[in-house]
């Protein structure tokens, strides 16, 4: 087995795409099938299967995945050792989600370009229970979660902060003048909310269940912010991240209504169990930690 090789695999593997990968690679596609050829050819075994325009990985890939990921890893760490080279360097594949890309991630990014410019980080956005799995497969580094709990199988998290959920609406709404909202006079006005598969979503759906086996009938929005958007021109009311509709309601767009969330979601980092974290993911694991620490201190005093 040559490294670039296995370089190429765990490309196509991350990505799903043979194009994709040429592109990110800059091959030619015809190299990247020929060097997925000779690597299958070197192991006799087949390592994607090709259905139609889709591939995905055999029994086989799923297995050399973490291989080729520890065997590149070491490769790198030797390489950085012998030549002595001090400063970070290399990409980190990261699985995340809206609400962590567009409120948490921004002084990550900024700390991450000035400081350490040579660290590529590449955000692949993607539902928790996607990330979970592509974590599990190797196919990300690091992943971001919102999960109410906190252990994944064959997942190793890091939990980031307890993230405080809160209802909105309009200042015009009903419900906006009332002292006390309750969760019976929630299943009585129209809801906003997330895709299918954000887990407070899916605690919000549960507890407005009534039992009797009719589903709760949710406006769904494709992002928070055209969520907030149609929340702020009357259309319903709907749960988020209070870090989400901070701006909004200090506008005066948005408020926050008396109905204390009955569940609870952390926000965590996690990486697949076992796995060989090199000095790149054990600095980005830290400067995430302190960031989210400097984010509560900064409300705390606030």
């Amino acid at each position: 087995m040559e490294l670039r090789h296995l370089a190429t695999f765990q490309k196509v593997a991350a990505v799903m795409s043979f194009t994709r990968a040429a592109a990110e690679l800059s091959y030619a596609q015809s190299s990247v099938t020929g060097q997925i050829k000779a690597l299958e050819s070197s192991l006799q075994t087949q390592l994607f299967d090709r259905l139609g325009g889709k591939i995905q990985l055999t029994d086989a890939g799923v297995r050399l995945l973490p291989y080729a990921e520890q065997i590149l890893a070491l490769a790198e760490e030797a390489r950085v050792d012998v030549a002595g080279l001090r400063e970070p360097a290399g990409t980190l594949l990261i699985g995340t989600m809206e609400s962590i890309t567009s409120y948490r991630m921004p002084p990550l990014l900024e700390l991450f370009h000035h400081r350490y410019p040579r660290v590529q980080l590449s955000l692949r956005p993607s539902l928790c229970a996607e990330t979970c799995q592509a974590l599990r497969h190797g196919l990300y580094d690091l992943g971001f979660l919102m999960e109410p709990t906190t252990e994944h199988q064959g997942l190793e998290t890091a939990v980031l902060a307890q993230e405080r959920l809160v209802l909105v609406a309009s200042p015009s709404h009903p419900l906006a003048t009332e002292q006390r909202v309750t969760t019976e006079a929630l299943r009585q006005v129209q809801v906003l909310a997330t895709e299918a598969g954000c887990a407070y979503r899916e605690l919000f759906e549960a507890e407005l269940s009534t039992g009797d086996g009719n589903p709760v009938g949710f406006l769904e929005f494709g992002t928070i912010e055209a969520i907030k958007r149609g929340a702020a021109a009357g259309l319903g009311v709907c749960v988020l991240p209070e870090m989400t509709v901070v701006d909004a309601v200090r506008a005066g767009e948005l408020v926050i209504l008396p109905w204390e969330v009955p569940f609870t979601v952390y926000t965590q980092l996690a990486w697949r169990q076992g796995k060989r974290l090199s000095r790149e993911l054990r600095l980005f694991i830290d400067e995430a930690m302190r960031t989210m620490a400097e984010e509560k201190r900064q409300t705390v005093s606030a």
